[in-house]
């Protein structure tokens, strides 16, 4: 069996609060992108045995696909194994939630394989265990995630608009953003409900101009070439740009392919992890 597992953006992250154990309570709204890992399980006699066609991607216990076979066939007393083979195409470290969709699509993959038949919602309390956007991964779209990431409201879809990511040639810890980040210092916070409203009159031009996360600046004070990236690409045309998540992915709408297309040559130039895409 095999599924595609799509990355996302962000187009707000608004930081409203901290739990005692430390997490931040977030508002967020979440959009998918055409640009996905595919993974193909298959039964075995047991155990778990993954392969990536990337070496540098661990294929043990550290990732999170293969975390989320472990917990799937402990949580239903699943006998058998499976053997998961990884295709990569989403960047890793990059802010694109890569691992975090690849779980979720090996936990959609189990249930339909082993006949469990568990409900989204069921495949959604597994996933929070894994990492905060797993939940969101599992239904994907256009939606707003509040809480950890665990509370998800799907809104109107925001599709088929044109994006060009740039992935600088380092990774970011989300665990390290966050512990850098402080709230006290923050001014000005996400126009969440302006720009949910915006998304669903279809105006991309408003969510261009007001789209806001707040990992961006911690994340740019040590990476300078994030900024650098967003200048070049209003240059080459963009209406708007973001980094993604804790980054460093940054990502740019564009209204027009051509002038798209002139941007990702330009940025080809100069970075290996360069793609055009479109919001699904």
């Amino acid at each position: 069996m095999e599924i595609k597992a799509y990355a996302k953006i962000n187009i707000a992250l608004d930081v409203v609060g901290k739990r005692d154990d430390g997490y931040h309570l977030l508002r967020m709204i979440m959009q998918s992108i055409d640009l996905y890992d595919t993974i193909v399980i298959n039964k075995i006699n047991c155990g778990i045995n993954l392969k990536c066609n990337k070496h540098y991607v661990p294929t043990d216990e550290r990732n999170l696909a293969y975390k989320a076979a472990k917990l799937f066939m402990e949580t239903y007393s699943i006998e058998d194994g499976v053997e998961i083979e990884l295709i990569k195409y989403i960047p890793v470290s990059a802010g694109l939630a890569g691992g975090s969709t690849d779980a979720a699509g090996v936990l959609k993959l189990m249930n339909k394989m082993f006949n469990i038949n568990a409900s989204e919602e069921d495949l959604k309390v597994l996933g929070l265990k894994l990492g905060a956007d797993v939940p969101y991964c599992i239904s994907g779209g256009t939606a707003l995630c509040e809480g950890v990431g665990e509370k998800i409201t799907q809104l109107k879809g925001f599709k088929d608009k044109i994006l060009v990511l740039i992935k600088p040639p380092f990774g970011v810890s989300t665990k390290e953003v966050y512990k850098n980040f402080d709230l006290t210092k923050v001014i000005f916070h996400p126009k969440i409900e302006e720009l949910i409203e915006a998304m669903e009159n279809d105006d991309i031009y408003f969510v261009a101009n007001n789209m806001k996360n707040l990992l961006e600046n911690v994340t740019l004070r040590k990476h300078r070439v994030i900024m650098n990236i967003k200048e070049e690409v209003k240059v080459d045309g963009s209406i708007g740009t973001m980094m993604s998540g804790s980054g460093p992915t940054v990502f740019a709408f564009f209204d027009d392919m051509l002038k798209a297309q002139m941007c990702y040559d330009n940025m080809k130039k100069q970075y290996k992890d360069v793609f055009i895409t479109r919001t699904i």
